[in-house]
């Protein structure tokens, strides 16, 4: 595994030589958002339809201070955003996670489509025409983000905090029991753990993660839209996790690889209006054909083959 770690830094160091830097930062704010929402189904077993609003809750807040004060730099800016949107997880968890099944599922979905309407009404988001011209600054006022590739090897370095953080989490103890809870709520109750703390501390951190996305996001494009806030961002970063492999370390990188390199290369052809369309058949052929995902279905075929 360690190999493989070393094999895939070693690649991603060196990509932005090869691919347009701009593009591969999407990719990783993506990733990391796909990484922060497979930590609440994969783990726990918590499908939330609300995961828009962190994502845009980060990139609003890190959006209006950089635009709003002018002295600010931007990793306070990002810090603040993704605490905003751990505080609006606390929120939503504190209200939802009694609840399972379709109950969270709807819960998370109504909120999130209240923090929505809140973007669409507030002033400082400017509406529809969203916050543009966002700067980028310097990094402790040393490291010019405007350059493309410093702006790369720091989201890249956000990307690789974010992913090291879940993946300790889940091969913790703590990690052990979110997984008892998704196999046997019931038992894990019986066996004395309080399951509603751990579960609301996992989306949390989760909310954090993806208000942290969100918060870079706003920094690569220079741009803050109601479409991060929008329903249809929670229903495509369920699409990234089901594709890669829900419950898997890589899956969610590498289902938000694909859906979102299958958007660019779409977007400039002549199925640009079919976007959604395509998507949603490869949802539906992921779900009937191969329900583990990518890196699932490998895994399985690399496990069948060791036997």
């Amino acid at each position: 595994m360690l190999i493989l770690y070393a094999v895939l830094l070693v690649a991603a160091l060196f990509a932005p030589l090869l691919v347009y830097p701009v593009f591969l930062m999407k990719i990783l704010c993506f990733s990391l958002f796909a990484v922060a929402f497979n930590l609440v189904l994969g783990y726990v077993g918590l499908l939330s339809f609300g995961s828009a609003a962190f994502l845009a809750t980060g990139g609003y807040t890190t959006g209006y201070l950089l635009t709003s004060y002018s002295t600010l730099t931007p990793e306070i800016a990002i810090v603040a955003g993704t605490l905003v949107a751990t505080a609006l997880g606390l929120v939503f968890g504190l209200l939802a996670i009694r609840r399972q099944g379709i109950y969270f599922a709807m819960i998370t979905l109504a909120l999130a489509q209240l923090v929505f309407f809140f973007f669409v009404q507030a002033p400082f988001t400017h509406g529809e025409n969203g916050l543009h011209g966002i700067p980028r600054g310097e990094l402790l006022g040393l490291i010019d983000l405007q350059d493309n590739m410093n702006m790369y090897y720091f989201v890249l370095a956000v990307f690789i905090a974010g992913f090291a953080l879940v993946q300790r989490m889940i091969h913790s103890p703590y990690g052990q029991v979110l997984k008892a809870i998704k196999e046997n709520e019931a038992r894990a109750i019986s066996l004395g753990y309080h399951v509603d703390r751990y579960k609301l501390l996992a989306f949390v951190v989760a909310s954090g993660l993806a208000g942290l996305a969100g918060s870079v996001k706003v920094l690569v494009f220079q741009l803050a839209s109601l479409n991060d806030a929008h329903w249809q961002m929670s229903g495509e970063v369920i699409l990234m996790t089901l594709l890669g492999g829900v419950g898997t370390l890589f899956g969610p990188v590498v289902g938000a690889t694909f859906v979102v390199s299958l958007e660019h290369e779409l977007s400039q052809g002549a199925l640009g209006d079919w976007v959604n369309v395509i998507l949603g058949g490869i949802f539906i052929v992921c779900v009937l054909a191969f329900r583990a995902g990518i890196v699932g279905e490998l895994q399985k075929w690399l496990k069948k083959k060791r036997q």
